[in-house]
């Protein structure tokens, strides 16, 4: 089964993130991490990253709900970098509110949202749609 090669993270919330990394790579599901407390920070560093012509991820789980920059303002702003490379990205939120799910549907580059938490069958179905 393919692998992703850089996982990126975008969650404010450190228990989450140690959760699904340790999840990540007790099924093998990645090479790499890479991970952002808030939209902005996230932005920036991938901003960066493309900048320097280095290796992008291929994957992103994103949280809606951050200080600085949330993550509809994460996509608004993220939706007009230019690149190449085919990115996945997951909304992973807590939040069950029908509105954010038909918001999430309006932007084509959310592959789908998934309510926390992850799970290792969250993380199978990625594999299996990636």
């Amino acid at each position: 089964m393919k692998k992703v090669d850089v996982a990126c993270i975008i969650d404010d919330d450190p228990i989450f993130v140690f959760g699904a990394k340790r999840m990540m790579e007790l099924s093998d599901f990645c090479d790499g991490f890479m991970v952002f407390q808030d939209g902005k920070s996230a932005l920036d560093g991938l901003s960066s990253i493309l900048a320097a012509d280095k290796n992008l991820p291929e994957l992103i789980l994103l949280d809606l709900n951050m200080p600085v920059m949330d993550g509809w303002q994460f996509l608004d702003e993220f939706t007009k970098i230019k690149t190449n490379k085919k990115i996945t990205l997951y909304i992973v939120s807590s939040s069950i509110n029908k509105e954010d799910l038909k918001r999430a549907e309006t932007y084509e580059v959310v592959s789908n949202y998934i309510v926390k938490p992850i799970t290792m069958d969250a993380l199978q179905v990625i594999l299996e749609e990636f």
